[in-house]
């Protein structure tokens, strides 16, 4: 059984757990390394921060009681865009729905919030990433941007946020 745990800052220790966990287990699928929240960057005020950005929305999933995922969601600086980022679904929790259920909590908030459309950036050649976005409406914009280590590439994705025709 799948089931989805919204974070605050005070759940810091769970969301420390999973983005080590990500960070090691998929270093080309993000722009930060293991190294950098590791020894000097790992603080608790640091871990309580990432979890505090106003307007953000921060969830793990847990199977059968176990944290095996995460996602966020990010307000940009571009009115009615929000961002998904920081996803990822741990090895033994693969091809059980984790993902799927992530996506929509976050396009779910996306749209309850009342944003226009939902960005995100992945991984050049990251095909099971790119497959489960594609899954969830998200289509290529045709963008790409250089990652932090100015070597590997981000392709970036987007999908509108739909909206209840009937409702007001």
């Amino acid at each position: 059984m799948i089931d989805l745990r919204v974070l605050s800052p005070d759940d810091w220790p769970v969301w420390r757990e999973l983005r080590l966990a990500a960070l090691a287990d998929a270093p080309e699928a993000f722009g930060a390394s293991l190294a950098d929240w590791q020894v000097a960057g790992d603080r608790e005020e640091r871990w309580r921060a990432r979890l505090a950005v106003p307007g953000s929305y921060h969830v793990v999933a847990l199977l059968d009681g176990v944290p095996v995922g995460m996602a966020s969601g990010m307000p940009t600086e571009r009115d009615g865009i929000v961002e998904l980022l920081s996803m990822w679904v741990a090895p033994q929790a693969r091809g059980r729905g984790v993902g799927d259920r992530l996506v929509s909590a976050v396009t779910q908030w996306a749209e309850e919030r009342g944003a226009d459309l939902v960005r995100l950036a992945v991984a050049d050649g990251n095909r099971p990433a790119a497959a489960l976005y594609e899954r969830h409406g998200f289509g290529y914009t045709g963008e790409t941007q250089l990652m932090p280590d100015g070597v590997r590439r981000e392709v970036i994705m987007q999908r509108p946020c739909r909206r209840d025709v009937t409702a007001g």
